[in-house]
């Protein structure tokens, strides 16, 4: 009785081995057959469309719209879209793609590409897996980091337009609110001019100073005037030279006078 049942669950498996191995066998077989009908149906079309180009149409010969849509429709019956994958394929060869899509094949439930089944866990790492930004750890996709490292960090560091100071993109504006007030004196017109009009005060100003200042300009020159003192008046050039000469002039002939006058005093006897 023991050896009736082992031969029976014997050959219960060795036939279930043998369907295993028919159905491997028939999906290669399956899997050839689609590649030589794939190949064989490219080939009939490349020769197909040789033959029309090579083939000279006359000028006469027009197709209607009739024509032109019955050409269409026999297109759109040649082909039909696969479920699985949403490609157009040829109507013949549907049965076997589909075959080998739903079996290979996955489409990515985030960005619609098809992927292979085995690779699929690796296309969702390294294409959107989250990761976190390294100043702000704000959590994206990794197509995105790089413009957001780059453009929308708040952390990201950048430098003041006035002074090129470096600092956090979310600390800029207040400190060039603070740093564009500042004033400085402006060489040609001797007028405090705020950082933030600088360069368009010196694409303007010609070196004159202007009476009919307007009254924010000289708000800020008195504001200016208040935090670093009165504005002392330059000395004119020419009066700055002329006392150097003079002054060196006058030394000269002081140190002429001294050599002179010491030389003509008489030696003095030496004391024994």
């Amino acid at each position: 009785m023991v050896k009736s049942q082992n031969y029976s669950s014997l050959s219960i498996q060795s036939s279930y081995l043998k369907k295993k191995n028919q159905i491997a066998k028939l999906d290669s077989l399956l899997w050839i057959w689609y590649q030589i009908e794939l190949n064989c149906s490219l080939f009939i079309r490349k020769i197909f469309n040789f033959g029309k180009s090579k083939r000279s149409v006359p000028k006469f010969e027009e197709t209607s719209s009739i024509e032109t849509m019955a050409v269409t429709s026999d297109q759109d019956d040649a082909t039909k879209i696969c479920s699985h994958c949403d490609r157009a394929i040829p109507s013949t060869n549907m049965e076997l793609h589909y075959f080998h899509c739903s079996r290979n094949l996955e489409k990515c439930k985030i960005c619609g590409d098809m992927v292979p089944k085995k690779l699929a866990v690796e296309h969702y790492s390294t294409t959107h897996a989250p990761v976190s930004c390294s100043q702000c750890n704000e959590t994206m996709e990794p197509r995105d980091l790089a413009v957001h490292e780059g453009e929308k960090c708040p952390q990201r560091i950048t430098t003041c337009d006035y002074c090129e100071f470096p600092l956090p993109a979310i600390d800029l504006s207040k400190h060039q609110e603070v740093c564009g007030n500042r004033t400085e004196l402006c060489q040609l017109c001797n007028r405090y001019i705020r950082l933030r009009e600088k360069l368009a005060h010196e694409l303007s100003c010609n070196g004159v100073t202007l009476t009919n200042s307007t009254p924010e300009t000289s708000r800020a020159t008195r504001e200016a005037e208040r935090e670093n003192g009165p504005r002392r008046r330059q000395p004119p050039h020419n009066l700055s030279t002329r006392r150097l000469i003079f002054t060196i002039a006058i030394t000269g002939i002081a140190i002429l006078l001294g050599s002179f006058i010491f030389q003509n005093q008489p030696d003095q006897p030496e004391l024994r």
